[in-house]
């Protein structure tokens, strides 16, 4: 009987150490980190590797989000995807293996922007504004607004948001065949529409005024699978 108290005993404790190692993980990843200067490499095609942001709001009637991007991909991929019940394309940003840039709202539709410039293994800045009140989305590329258009769309939300995947269902349903694969940096969200000037600021990154939803200097967010955080190399070298 002792031996078995015994047994028991050491049991109860490496469940415990093991319960406590997984908050000590859990609360690593919780904590909100500065992400200046860095960006998240996808350096595969898979349906496991995925960056999950946690948003500072979760009802919107108003959205604009901007990033940066480069990859030499030529087939379909997902930008930024937010999934809300029961439109798991409730706001997706999306490249076709065709010309142009789509962008999906919820209850609305999608509309493509021509993306005649979206050249691969170049930095890309890319931002889209959309307003429920208006049902109007609009597009810009590398400084370069594209005219407006209306989509419709109604309130989102409870938003799953990921980078990296397509969701398919709300948190998941990803194919690799429409992942990305090469590297995202300086995402922010706002729940309101910037105005022209200011997102020339982010296009020519000076004085932004962070996003109030998902703001890249204190980004909470989880990666998934095969993601890297790594800096951002953007000079070239010299003798």
């Amino acid at each position: 009987m002792h031996d078995l108290f015994g047994i028991w005993s050491q049991t109860l404790q490496r469940q415990m150490e093991f319960v406590l190692l997984l908050l000590m993980v859990t609360a690593c990843a919780a904590i909100t980190q500065d992400l200046s200067g860095k960006m998240f490499t996808f350096p595969q095609e898979t349906n496991t590797a995925y960056v999950k942001l946690t948003p500072k709001r979760v009802d919107f009637g108003a959205i604009t989000v901007c990033l940066r991007t480069i990859t030499d991909l030529n087939r379909n991929h997902a930008l930024f995807s937010l999934s809300a019940t029961p439109d798991h394309n409730a706001f997706l940003i999306f490249k076709p293996t065709t010309d142009g840039i789509q962008i999906h709202v919820h209850q609305g539709q999608t509309e493509t922007f021509g993306g005649e410039d979206y050249k691969v293994n170049t930095w890309h800045s890319i931002c889209s504004t959309w307003d429920s009140v208006t049902g109007v989305v609009q597009l810009w590329l590398d400084n370069k607004p594209f005219i407006r258009k209306y989509v419709g769309g109604a309130r989102i939300r409870n938003p799953s948001i990921i980078i990296g995947q397509e969701q398919d269902s709300h948190g998941g349903g990803f194919d690799k065949t429409q992942s990305f694969v090469g590297m995202i940096s300086d995402v922010h969200m706002w729940d309101y529409t910037l105005s022209a000037c200011e997102i020339q600021e982010y296009m020519v990154d000076r004085n932004l005024t962070p996003g109030n939803v998902l703001n890249w200097k204190a980004l909470d967010y989880r990666t998934y699978g095969r993601v890297l955080t790594e800096q951002k190399t953007t000079c070239s070298c010299t003798e």
